[in-house]
């Protein structure tokens, strides 16, 4: 670069386009808010960057000279693209812009759905995208980035992650083949449950986890995907604790769901990796649940004591 080359000032880039706009100082000025006198000063430094006249002025009219008509169709292009660049990257810096991954454990229920609808209204500019997580492997997709954000079934005791908004608090529902003695009971008791096999996770669901999901005395076969602990439900190999909008979603004919009394609710949470929170999960974190954390004060730890949705 040149030493000597004159630096040309931003502002008086924009006061000649809006001058060559409006070829009227007031009313260029007005559009800069900025005076009068103020367009006239920018306008002599600019040319005296240059070395040239670019606009004429007399008592009744304003216009560019020919050096003027030159500088504005070279200049007008590379300003626009110069502008575009600026908010591209300033809507990249709020979030709002690219694309947002967020995972589901489950079911894609009616309120995340509608979360998911809620943002896109509100960032047209940021593309969502819906991913399944593995039953067995709650939190491996957000930890290794597959994923900005992941609702996953409670307790969540993972330092490394945010627990943002809890959400979905429904009704626990027991899968059992259609041939089990729960079969037609209207309802079971917590207590029913202790002695019977329920199905769980296998790794790499941390083992805090998989307890949560089959509070049972006596082990039941270990499953990677729901479908595969349904389909053992219908062998009667064990049964399966689900939540009522999960157990409506992958309802079969060999399968039948009952009402548990007593057990904790299921409960949804959205988590994030701490080290990689954006603004685009933040503001889709408002869409899930508004001001999350206790009393609405913010995002807590990847801690949650709340038993399995």
């Amino acid at each position: 670069m040149d030493e000597g080359a004159p630096v040309l000032e931003i502002r008086e880039l924009e006061c000649f386009i809006a001058l060559a706009d409006e070829l009227h100082f007031g009313r260029a000025g007005e559009r800069l808010y900025v005076s009068q006198s103020r367009v006239s000063q920018l306008l002599r430094d600019l040319e005296r960057r240059i070395g040239t006249r670019l606009v004429e002025r007399s008592s009744r009219r304003v216009r560019l000279t020919p050096a003027g008509e030159r500088f504005l169709a070279e200049l007008r292009p590379a300003y626009e693209r110069l502008s575009a660049t600026v908010d591209a990257a300033r809507e990249s810096a709020r979030g709002v812009t690219g694309r947002l991954r967020i995972g589901f454990q489950g079911t894609a229920d009616a309120r995340l759905m509608r979360a998911i609808a809620d943002f896109q209204e509100r960032h047209p500019g940021c593309v969502t995208e819906i991913v399944e997580v593995p039953f067995a492997d709650p939190f491996g997709a957000v930890r290794h980035g597959d994923v900005d954000a992941a609702i996953v079934l409670l307790p969540v005791e993972e330092p490394d992650l945010v627990l943002g908004p809890l959400f979905s608090r429904q009704q626990q529902t027991v899968a059992v083949s259609v041939r089990h003695p729960f079969a037609g009971r209207a309802s079971l008791r917590a207590a029913e449950l202790t002695e019977t096999p329920l199905i769980s996770a296998t790794a790499p669901a941390p083992a805090y986890w998989r307890a949560a999901q089959a509070p049972s005395a006596v082990p039941g076969p270990e499953v990677r995907t729901l479908q595969e602990g349904l389909t053992l439900v219908a062998a009667e190999r064990g049964a399966m604790l689900l939540c009522r909008p999960t157990a409506e979603y992958h309802g079969r004919r060999d399968v039948t769901f009952v009402p548990v009394e007593g057990v904790p609710d299921s409960v949804l949470g959205m988590v994030w990796r701490r080290d990689a929170e954006t603004e685009r999960v933040r503001a889709f974190a408002r869409a899930v649940g508004g001001p999350w954390g206790p009393r609405g004060g913010g995002p807590r730890s990847g801690s949650s004591r709340t038993r399995r949705p």
